[in-house]
């Protein structure tokens, strides 16, 4: 089962740093990087509204805490939002990709086939 992990950063620089460290160490397939999304939401007492990155990680279901962990490691947020919803029926070759992909193994490329 494979599930997606929305995670939102300051930053586009934090975005990328994640995402390399998820893909990295096999956590993660794909993550997608959204530049801007607008963020409304209560801290402390006060509504706030912020520009943010959106990331949307790609992994097995199993590795969700993992990802957590890993972002809470490398978030500069105290309390990084990390949220995941499983993943429907699909493309099974993508399916079997991201499966493939979070597997400790290869040296693979960056095929686009």
């Amino acid at each position: 089962m494979f599930s997606v992990c929305y995670i939102t950063t300051p930053s586009i620089d934090v975005a990328r740093t994640l995402s390399h460290v998820l893909v990295g160490g096999n956590k993660a397939a794909c993550v997608n990087i959204v530049p801007s999304v607008t963020s409304v939401y209560r801290w402390e007492g006060r509504v706030c509204e912020d520009t943010e990155c959106l990331m949307m990680v790609k992994t097995r279901t199993e590795l969700v805490q993992e990802v957590v962990e890993t972002v809470k490691k490398n978030h500069p947020y105290s309390v990084p939002e990390v949220i995941s919803v499983p993943i429907g029926p699909g493309n099974e070759a993508y399916l079997k990709w991201v499966g493939e992909s979070t597997t400790p193994i290869s040296d693979g490329g960056c095929g686009k086939e």
